[in-house]
């Protein structure tokens, strides 16, 4: 945005005059004023030059240029909004005028039109060197030394003993679903507030999703509320399956207490860390604790193979048969034997070069998350009306996504917040909408550790900021700027 006390001229100024102001602002416009100050039309270059080539001389005033409607918007006008008025009429400048019609500022399209994403990939120079050797050496299906490296790279860097690279986070989930044992008329626990694609392989299976709610310091499964579920169904003469915990947002789950209780209750544990990768929990790495551990690749995660997953554990059995039945369940024979039912699962060569590349700067990506988070809780510190995700004593978290609920004193409540900073072209996110308040699983157990529920309260008030690690300085401005504006 351009204050606009060097482009005005009046109307007795000559074609000198402003030929020579033109090129000092260097933004080819000038604004054409009436004597009480009022915006009358813009003038640009091309205007002087026709004035010019009509038989005009230099020293005559520009009062000779004929009138012309001038396209204004008012003080306040969203970046959103003024780009549509420059793309309806197609123009790369925009006036703001105040109540009187007296210019103020001029918007030019190179400054409104990038949009600060919520968290977009971050791609170097190493993951070309692993995708050129794919193509270089033809391995492009899927399958091959990308992949193996990839396993062997990953679980050495989370400190597991196996792991299966597939072709989604959402696929490793199933996988281990079917490895836990879970099955037709079987419940699974899981947490309530994640993505869907943590509770939807649990429907895959045929079976059926109790939901538990969340604890306040973690925002993360609450271990009363689990205490509270395992001892109901054990009161009702069940047990569920399995127990999905679920990272969120790059912060480990209290796991202690939680594997405590599974194993008390002879219940499997699988850790979702789609959203963990990097992040620890007592010192150790997230997606180590359960039977099974999951990650995710997705383009938006902290690390990307543009879409993947892996399936992690120290049980060796269970890898093997994941990668098994990730490839068709196809049986070891000359011809294509199938004894049971398998999926296509398996990661590309080609995309777990990506990884490979991704996975030798992730903790470069987590400092740049934890810097973004940094930022924003400094630069926001004197609002005092963001509560920022908590991070416990025992909890390191990459911070993924930055995140925090908004004070019921704020001017707009969080979805009035994500409104308005998406007429600024600024993405921002809900917290996850808890899996117990969607409409595909309504009529799903739910349980709580008290009477209220924190999860539906999170989502109330949630708001996710964009995080990127490749965010430039001026966006963090940007949206700092802009969300005080909107928090006071």
């Amino acid at each position: 945005m351009t204050e606009v006390k060097e482009l005005i001229v009046p109307r007795k100024a000559t074609l000198r005059d402003a030929m020579s102001r033109l090129e000092q602002a260097g933004l080819g416009i000038l604004l054409l004023v009436s004597d009480e100050g009022v915006l009358d039309r813009a003038i640009t270059d091309g205007d002087l030059r026709r004035l010019i080539l009509a038989g005009h001389g230099l020293d005559e005033t520009i009062e000779v240029l004929p009138a012309a409607r001038c396209i204004t918007a008012p003080l306040g006008v969203t970046r959103r909004a003024a780009l549509e008025l420059m793309n309806h009429h197609g123009i790369s400048h925009l006036p703001l005028v105040d109540g009187e019609g007296r210019a103020v500022k001029l918007l030019m399209r190179r400054d409104i039109d990038e949009q600060v994403l919520l968290s977009t990939p971050h791609i170097g120079d190493s993951e070309r060197d692993f995708v050129e050797q794919a193509f270089l050496t033809n391995w492009i299906a899927p399958l091959g030394p990308n992949v193996d490296a990839f396993e062997t790279e990953l679980c050495a860097f989370v400190g597991s003993a196996h792991g299966a690279a597939v072709s989604s986070g959402t696929a490793a989930i199933h996988l281990g679903l079917r490895l836990l044992g879970v099955g037709p008329g079987d419940k699974v626990f899981c947490s309530t507030l994640t993505f869907a694609a943590s509770a939807n392989p649990i429907v895959y299976q045929g079976a059926e999703p109790v939901f538990i709610d969340s604890e306040e310091t973690s925002w993360n499964m609450c271990p009363k509320a689990l205490e509270r579920a395992l001892a109901t169904a054990a009161a009702e003469g069940w047990r569920p399956k399995a127990v999905i915990v679920v990272n969120l947002y790059g912060q480990s789950a209290d796991m202690d207490p939680i594997l405590d209780l599974c194993t008390s209750y002879g219940v499997p544990v699988l850790e979702d860390a789609a959203e963990s990768l990097g992040a620890t929990y007592k010192g150790r790495q997230s997606g180590t604790f359960g039977k099974v551990g999951v990650f995710s690749f997705n383009g938006n995660k902290i690390i990307t193979t543009s879409g993947g997953g892996m399936l992690v554990s120290d049980d060796k059995e269970i890898v093997a048969r994941a990668r098994f039945l990730a490839t068709q369940a196809r049986d070891p024979a000359p011809h294509y034997e199938h004894s049971e039912i398998g999926y296509n699962y398996r990661m590309s060569n080609i995309l777990a070069g990506v990884g490979r590349g991704q996975l030798r700067v992730l903790e470069e990506r987590v400092a740049a998350r934890r810097g973004v988070f940094e930022r924003y809780r400094d630069g926001l510190a004197d609002a005092g009306l963001l509560e920022w995700m908590p991070e416990p004593d025992w909890s390191f978290s990459n911070r993924w996504l930055t995140t925090a609920t908004v004070s019921p004193s704020a001017a707009h409540d969080s979805a009035g917040i994500i409104k308005r900073l998406a007429g600024e072209m600024i993405e921002a996110r809900p917290v996850w909408k808890p899996m117990h308040l969607q409409p595909v699983f309504a009529g799903t157990r739910y349980f709580t550790a008290g009477n209220s529920s924190v999860s539906d309260d999170l989502f109330e008030r949630g708001i996710c900021l964009p995080s990127g690690s490749n965010m430039s300085e001026e966006q963090l401005d940007r949206v700092i700027s802009t969300l005080k504006s909107l928090l006071r």
